[in-house]
């Protein structure tokens, strides 16, 4: 399998990248840092993307951030501010579906093929109890949405093609380690292990679904 990660320098995404090198698949791995691939800035994903020869069977996007620059989760609505609620749409919503956008060209017409976006469950509006982080609830439910929308579309030209949300669980990496308390969290090895199970898992009759670490359909 030829495998597309973006994110490989996250916690998620270079253990993904890790796990897929380890079982002998040809795996490309591209991040801000390494890269300059931006998923905020439309142009970087164009021209990096622009340069891959495809086809890639798997596209997985593991980028993502719970607080961005200065802003933290947002606990009550006096703490909203609008800047940090727009940022957080433009990295964890935006972001992953321009990818889709031009990673579209990079995968098979014909035969099974995969993208995933991570995602995560505080997206679900369903499954909303406590309330808070409004910015990155929003967001991930805003992604959720896109990634529904343009599995529609994308069946029309990929009919063998899955697009997917997943959620990795809480996962230990610098993105959480603030906000775990004594909440549990698995290493990410461990979430890519599990994640890589669900993807092995999906079929064209599961596109425009939201699933979790186990497999497990999660509501919207």
């Amino acid at each position: 399998m030829r495998a597309l990660v973006i994110g490989s320098s996250g916690g998620v995404g270079a253990a993904m990248v890790a796990a897929l090198a380890a079982r002998g698949d040809d795996v490309t791995g591209l991040s801000r840092s390494g890269d300059g691939l931006d998923v905020t800035d439309e142009g970087s994903v164009a021209r990096i993307l622009g340069a891959l020869e495809g086809p890639f069977d798997l596209v997985f996007v593991a980028t993502g951030g719970l607080s961005i620059g200065d802003a933290r989760p947002e606990k009550a609505l006096r703490d909203l501010d609008p800047a940090a609620m727009a940022a957080q749409f433009a990295l964890n919503a935006i972001g992953p579906v321009i990818v889709l956008k031009h990673a579209l060209a990079l995968m098979p017409r014909q035969g099974r093929s995969v993208f995933a976006a991570l995602s995560a469950r505080v997206g679900s509006i369903g499954d909303n109890r406590a309330g808070g982080w409004y910015g990155y609830r929003a967001a991930k439910a805003a992604l959720n949405q896109y990634l529904h929308t343009a599995a529609i579309e994308v069946a029309r030209s990929h009919r063998d093609a899955a697009v997917v949300a997943l959620h990795p669980g809480t996962v230990a990496t610098p993105l959480t380690r603030k906000y775990l308390g004594r909440h549990p969290a698995v290493p990410p090895q461990e979430a890519a292990a599990n994640l890589l199970a669900v993807l092995d898992g999906l079929e064209a009759g599961h596109t425009g679904r939201f699933f979790d670490w186990a497999g497990k359909e999660v509501a919207w």
